[in-house]
């Protein structure tokens, strides 16, 4: 008796457990993978909006004026007279930026 009255309500248990996965998808879609992929969509748009005099930080915390722009490649001035080269993809933010941030 008791057996017939379990498989007769398994219908309504895989619909809860589908409705749960879907759940799931969708809390990870809008909490993880979307704002990641506008993270990087920000990232892209800034570092092809790079231009000459702007002041930068690298991902490993230099910071730093572009001097000039070669293809993937970025030219920074660290202090007078001193030249680092970096790809483009090195440049973590703007100054000003990481500035406020530390304010905030």
């Amino acid at each position: 008796m008791y057996s017939i009255l379990l498989q007769a309500g398994g219908g309504n248990s895989n619909l809860i457990n589908l409705l749960f996965i879907v759940g799931m998808v969708a809390v990870f879609y809008f909490f993880m993978i979307r704002p990641q992929q506008k993270k990087q969509k920000e990232q892209k748009t800034f570092l092809e909006s790079l231009k000459r005099g702007d002041k930068v930080v690298t991902i490993g915390g230099l910071h730093g004026t572009v001097l000039s722009l070669e293809g993937n490649t970025v030219l920074l001035e660290a202090d007078q007279g001193v030249k680092l080269k970096f790809e483009k993809t090195a440049i973590s933010q703007e100054q000003t930026k990481s500035a406020n941030a530390k304010t905030a």
